[in-house]
């Protein structure tokens, strides 16, 4: 610690999370595209979402946030108090134990895939139900390896090596691109099915990149599943609540969707799109910074014989806040003010247009309310997690989807006809619950921190911050406008079209260069404000790249 502030080596690793985590998205959306381009809205693209949609799920269940959350502190505990070899045999035990469970949901699921596939797509019937099974049957082992790399994370992040593992994804997607290319000639269920296998080989290959490296950090490895020691049960006691938490998400995803679905079909595939929009700064921003600071803060927590261990995790959360909002403010108001030029940017294309963009950026003004109390928050649940405390997290994630459901069907399938809105803009009113029902999480969590575990997680001061964000979005608004009353605008037939309509120009060059305005604009006001992290950017994009740091 240096003049009364922790060390800020989380800066550094939440940027090589944040660039690892970009490159993954940008192979994502290419992946994405190339399938489109081959295989469309087909049945058998169709029933590939639909058998790899398991995988995911378990995925989401079993990997990386859960076991992060309960293996990471446990670990690094160790490790910091000198129990190199405990910290290993904690490491080889749980990898043991995933190997087990996995290894019995794979063999249920490969042995199960009719009831699976009738449960999981009831309407599918006939060939597009049995290449279904066939592909779960095939694409099920997967879920293994991609729990594996979840193992590999967490042994590499508490190591601090960060760049691997978040690029390690890069290579599962290059696999299925390159697998899309190389048999695009073939028929659909013949390329669906090949595409299939590459999907398994790239989780396979995506777990042999990071072994290596886990294994050389381990030093010793002995996958014995003896759950009798202590680390053992407090990862086990841990692991349990956040596979819950990562339940309650997704039975909230599952109810947006029905929600949506009563709406219209629009409304479901709006959703799709804005969500891999809306997800973009979370990840790169929240989950990034969240991810750098948990071994950080475990390893503050574990070091329990030093007095002020609670002032130093909130000086901690403090400096971790100042600089995720340098990055959440602008997207927040972008998200607000320019969610049309965001969805025209991105998607706009000859099946996607301005109504369209339109009709997204409704949606994206409820994310933009969320995304601050959202990033924040998991920030929070790392806190929690880094002092072993999984159980509150999950009983707040509770509270907030109850409330999300009960206010979400009210405002979705009600308050429309109430305020004569068109049925459509019903499903808009998801993502704004979704804003309200965060911003409950974040107190919840922020006063539990301080009445539970004695940390004040302080709000940082950032008027300045969200100052300059106002400001940009405020100068690009009048770049749209100016552009629009010099070109003239599109007409939009979708509800409150006329309202700042979009310039009767090419959308990728109009919107790059309102969201360039912003961007220029916001960093120049920072700078010009002195915001922090502003002034710790720009020194780093001028410094000489063969120096180093001191």
């Amino acid at each position: 610690m240096t003049d009364g502030r922790p060390n800020d080596r989380g800066g550094g690793h939440a940027f090589t999370v944040a660039t690892g985590i970009l490159v993954s998205r940008i192979f994502g959306f290419l992946r994405q595209w190339i399938f489109a381009r081959y295989l469309g809205n087909s049945g058998a693209a169709a029933a590939f979402a639909a058998a790899t949609r398991i995988p995911n799920v378990l995925q989401n269940l079993l990997g990386e946030g859960s076991l992060s959350a309960s293996f990471i502190p446990a670990y690094t505990g160790l490790r910091t108090q000198g129990k190199d070899a405990e910290a290993s045999a904690l490491a080889g035990t749980v990898f043991g134990l995933l190997s087990l469970v996995v290894g019995v949901i794979v063999a249920l699921g490969v042995s199960f895939a009719g009831p699976l596939v009738n449960a999981l797509a009831p309407g599918f019937s006939g060939h597009e139900r049995e290449l279904t099974i066939a592909l779960v049957r095939l694409t099920f082992p997967a879920t293994g390896f991609l729990v594996g790399s979840a193992w590999c994370l967490g042994i590499l992040n508490s190591h601090r090596q960060f760049r691997l593992p978040y690029l390690a994804p890069v290579a599962w997607n290059v696999v299925i691109i390159a697998a899309l290319l190389a048999f695009r000639h073939r028929d659909q269920a013949s390329l669906i099915r090949l595409v299939g296998i590459a999907y398994v080989a790239g989780c396979v290959l995506q777990f042999g990149i990071q072994l290596p490296a886990s294994l050389r950090a381990l030093r010793t490895f002995f996958p014995w599943a003896n759950v009798r020691t202590p680390a053992v049960k407090q990862v086990i006691r841990g692991f349990l609540p956040t596979v819950l938490t990562r339940g309650v998400v997704q039975v909230s995803a599952w109810v947006d969707l029905i929600l949506a679905s009563l709406t219209t079909s629009a409304a479901v595939s709006a959703m799709n799109y804005v969500q891999a929009i809306a997800m973009l700064p979370v990840s790169l921003f929240g989950m990034a910074i969240a991810a750098a600071e948990l071994p950080e803060l475990s390893a503050e927590v574990a070091r329990g014989e030093l007095a002020g261990r609670e002032a130093v995790v909130s000086a901690r959360l403090q400096i971790a806040l100042e600089r995720m909002s340098f990055f959440i403010a602008p997207s927040a108001v972008a998200f607000l003010l320019l969610g049309e030029c965001l969805s025209g940017l991105l998607l706009e294309s000859n099946r996607y247009g301005p109504n369209d963009s339109r009709f997204a950026w409704y949606f994206l003004i409820g994310c933009g309310l969320a995304l601050p109390a959202q990033t924040a928050g998991r920030l929070y649940a790392s806190a929690f997690y880094a002092f072993g405390d999984t159980k509150t997290p999950l009983r707040f994630a509770a509270v907030r989807v109850a409330v999300g459901v009960v206010i979400g069907t009210y405002a979705v399938l009600i308050l429309p006809d109430q305020l004569a809105f068109p049925k459509e803009l019903g499903a808009v009113f998801l993502t704004a619950t979704t804003g309200c029902t965060a911003w409950l999480e974040w107190f919840l969590l922020r006063r539990a921190l301080a009445l539970q575990k004695g940390v004040i997680a302080a709000v940082p001061r950032l008027g300045r911050t969200y100052g300059a964000a106002l400001t940009a979005g405020v100068v690009a608004i009048g770049i749209k406008v100016i552009m629009g009353a010099a070109f003239g605008t599109k007409t939009l037939t979708i509800w409150g079209g006329g309202f700042l309509s979009p310039p009767q120009l090419p959308s990728i060059p109009a919107n790059l260069l309102i969201l360039g305005g912003f961007c220029i604009t916001y960093g120049g006001v920072a700078l010009g404000l002195q915001v922090r992290h502003a002034q710790l950017l720009f020194r780093w994009f001028l410094k000489p790249r063969g120096s180093k740091s001191r």
